[in-house]
């Protein structure tokens, strides 16, 4: 006889099935459909996601809204896609969300509209209540409708429609967490940190992210102007051309004798772009060093950052992810093998250096197979889960916070350099995971970095096509051999 207790018992080993399942390929990862140990708990009669008594009566307060307000009270479906929502972020999200909070989220804008009873589309009901409620959670939870489904699995794939620029809501304004290399918008000039104020002339203060991106949005060759407000200078225009964006994640050099490897994104392509990106560089002759560039690389796929780590490290962990059960978490290990060779290596991040581009730097700075040299990332340490709902749509979920493999969580830190360059250009007031309204705190101790130098990078020497004096500080670093004979061959003042 199936008892409850047994269910009881069945339900945390699926729990942790679904949680491990659930993390991988991607940061920004598709769970695809319902998960084999869901099936499996439906099948036999127990819903993994079962509201208790406070959780349903809840629910019930967003029933009573919606059929008191939706212009079809009885259209069930709409209904049974709030449910899901709310059931799995009870259930997944990254730390015990309060049902009421939850749910006053959702009423908060069936209030806002003022609408007269029985007025309300009831789609258009439910995807506010679900955007709005997810928004309360944190700056990277989403509620995602079968349109922005889509473009969030054609951005991982590395080839898609738009102006190449990756946004967040800061409060009721639009930010710049970074422009995509090589895409209109960055070439136009956007920065990380810019705030976008209005769309063609029009204000968007206030408008949901979703809305902000839908208008942004249109046909390749179509033009936009952006306003962007950048610290403390006076608002400006910025004309961008829509265009298809095809994201090349991985461009190499060599500057004399120091290979030079930019990564732009972690879509689907880069690892195997930065296996051939080696392999030629490994034909090059007197190479005796690499930087590898993670400046305003918001991120990507998780499994390509591994990838990407995994590269350079022979062995130990890469990265770990934790979330609110004990006993799900999960460590990546390094497998054997250095493709570059052992050189020595400098990476280069700044505040626009996010998600997996972090997961990269810490653990090449953790392992010592790196110096880690520029500004402060931008620490974003969560984990989002894309789970697939029953009816349609997903739900972009926070369910874990990653720690490098010394233990310390990036969440609302960043990496911290061990070579701190001054001097570099500001990419705008705030540009940090921290500074986001509902960003998760930062967890346990503040890690120690060993702080070699701070050097002023106009000291360094320009290099490249962008005569670019941070990469000159990379190879400057590479070419002294220690921090010591860096500093001293800059001919400037440095504080060891």
């Amino acid at each position: 006889m199936f008892s409850w207790r047994h269910a009881k018992a069945l339900l945390v080993v699926l729990s942790a099935l679904v949680f491990g399942a659930s993390l991988t390929p991607a940061l920004n990862g598709c769970a695809g459909d319902r998960s084999g140990a869901e099936r499996v708990a439906q099948a036999i009669g127990v819903d993994p996601y079962r509201l208790d008594d406070e959780g349903a009566r809840e629910l019930a307060r967003f029933n009573h809204a919606f059929t008191t307000y939706a212009d079809n009270p009885s259209d069930v479906r709409e209904l049974k896609q709030f449910r899901d929502v709310y059931k799995r972020i009870r259930a997944n999200y990254v730390t015990p969300v309060n049902d009421t909070t939850l749910i006053d989220a959702a009423l908060k804008d069936v209030d806002e509209r003022h609408a007269a009873p029985g007025s309300v589309p009831a789609g258009s009901l439910v995807d506010g209540a679900l955007e709005a409620m997810t928004a309360s959670l944190d700056p990277h939870s989403a509620y995602l409708d079968p349109d922005a489904l889509k473009e969030s699995e054609l951005v991982t794939t590395g080839e898609f429609g738009g102006l190449g620029i990756q946004v967040t809501q800061d409060g009721d304004k639009i930010k710049v967490i970074s422009p995509i290399e090589g895409t209109p918008a960055e070439r136009a000039g956007v920065q990380p940190g810019d705030l976008i104020t209005h769309l063609d002339r029009k204000a968007i203060t206030g408008m949901s992210l979703r809305d902000a991106v839908h208008a942004m949005r249109g046909p390749p060759g179509s033009p936009i102007l952006l306003t962007l407000k950048r610290g403390e200078k006076q608002p400006f225009d910025v004309s961008i051309t829509r265009d298809i964006i095809a994201i090349q994640p991985v461009r190499w050099s060599v500057e004399k004798d120091i290979g030079y490897l930019r990564i732009a994104s972690f879509n689907e392509k880069t690892a195997d772009a930065l296996d051939d990106a080696l392999t030629e560089m490994r034909k090059q002759p007197g190479v005796r060093g690499l930087v590898l560039d993670l400046r305003n690389n918001p991120g990507g796929l998780l499994d390509q950052s591994l990838a990407v780590a995994d590269a350079f490290i022979d062995d130990g962990v890469i990265v770990s992810i934790r979330g609110r059960e004990k006993g799900t978490g999960r460590a990546f290990q390094a497998t054997k093998g250095d493709l570059a060779r052992g050189w020595p290596m400098v990476v280069l991040i700044n505040a626009g250096s996010a998600s997996a581009s972090e997961i990269v730097a810490a653990a090449l700075q953790d392992h010592g197979r790196a110096v880690v040299m520029g500004t402060r990332s931008f620490g974003k340490g969560s984990v989002q889960t894309v789970l697939r709902l029953p009816q349609e749509g997903a739900l972009k979920l926070t369910t874990a916070l990653y720690y490098a493999p010394k233990g310390e969580t990036i969440q609302a830190r960043g990496v911290e350099p061990n070579v701190h360059l001054t001097g570099v250009e500001e990419t705008g007031e705030d540009a940090h995971e921290v500074d986001l309204p509902g960003a998760l705190p930062a967890q346990g101790v503040m890690p120690e970095v060993e702080a070699q130098a701070t050097v002023d990078a106009k000291a360094c020497p320009a290099v490249g096509k962008s005569q670019d004096r941070e990469i000159g500080c990379a190879v400057v670093y590479l070419q002294s051999g220690s921090p010591e004979r860096f500093v001293a061959s800059l001919g400037r003042r440095s504080a060891l």
